[in-house]
């Protein structure tokens, strides 16, 4: 039976630490300049109905490392759900390609897509989750303190897509999180129902105290540039600066899922300073997401 992987629910706490044994071991692999082409002549087809670096260049790259190819679908590619029907592209996918990557506006469609193919559909990215990106960023974390037991994540900022993966993964994993949002701007209240290990204030001092990692994001995603103007003026007293910092334990660690409005959600100082690990973060996306492809192509 085939896996995918669409939200932090699809996974397991043992899986979850699965897919982290693998790609440490592929991360070490990378960095000795091992060749590990585990899905040789494998292909991924990337659709994406929103720009991106990290998403594209990590998941292309991977797929290279790996020994596969992946095909790049911009936009005006495919135009899901109006050129043709998402369960068609689906369809038509699965009898080309073996792994499916989609970065889209509405959660629907890469659901529609995973529903639809026969093979393994990632989800790169969608207003509802981010799973790939907390999965790099929990990897990064056991990096950093060796364990996700005792630590405390507080999580500054808008209750977005990001925040709702975290929230996920805190029920599986029994991550603490403090979540500091302006009032009406809280996560998904679905998510917000099933959450067992998760505190939600609208104080970033109170969120931060005590807290082991500190994390932002944008204030503003994609589709909501017309809110940006006002976004800004509501969330300014949630920006990590280094005022904020002083609330925090010496030893927090600052992390953030890039792309950053430098000024805006954190400050120069902040990002670029000694507790920042958001360029290992970054980096760690390509790892995970080589051991995510290889731990799909694996379960069918």
């Amino acid at each position: 039976m085939k896996r995918d992987f669409i939200t932090m629910f699809d996974l397991k706490k043992e899986e979850i630490h699965q897919i982290f044994e693998l790609a440490k071991t592929l991360k070490n692999s990378q960095k000795k300049g091992v060749e590990h082409r585990i899905l040789k002549y494998k292909t991924l087809a990337m659709v994406f109905e929103k720009p991106s670096l990290r998403t594209r260049v990590t998941f292309e790259t991977g797929m290279t490392q790996l020994g596969g190819h992946a095909i790049y679908l911009a936009p005006s590619d495919i135009q899901l759900g109006k050129r043709e029907t998402v369960p068609d592209a689906a369809k038509n996918l699965s009898r080309w390609v073996d792994i499916v990557m989609a970065r889209v506006f509405a959660h629907k469609t890469v659901d529609d897509l995973a529903k639809n193919a026969t093979i393994p559909v990632i989800n790169g990215l969608s207003d509802l989750e981010h799973p790939c990106q907390i999965m790099a960023d929990l990897f990064t974390i056991v990096e950093k303190k060796e364990s996700l037991e005792n630590i405390t994540l507080a999580y500054i900022g808008d209750g977005n897509n990001v925040c709702n993966s975290f929230m996920a993964a805190s029920n599986i994993l029994g991550l603490r999180l403090k979540i500091a949002t302006p009032a009406g701007y809280e996560p998904n209240k679905n998510y917000i129902a099933k959450a067992k290990y998760t505190a939600l204030t609208n104080d970033p001092r109170a969120a931060v105290k005590d807290a082991d990692i500190v994390y932002t994001d944008v204030w503003a995603s994609m589709g909501q540039e017309k809110e940006a103007a006002q976004r800004k003026e509501v969330f300014a007293p949630f920006q990590v600066n280094a005022e904020l910092m002083k609330h925090a334990k010496e030893d927090t660690l600052v992390m953030h899922c890039l792309p950053a409005h430098r000024g805006e959600e954190i400050t120069d100082e902040v990002i670029d300073g000694p507790h920042s690990i958001v360029f290992d973060e970054a980096e760690n996306r390509l790892h995970i997401q080589k051991a995510i492809m290889v731990w799909l192509s694996q379960q069918h």
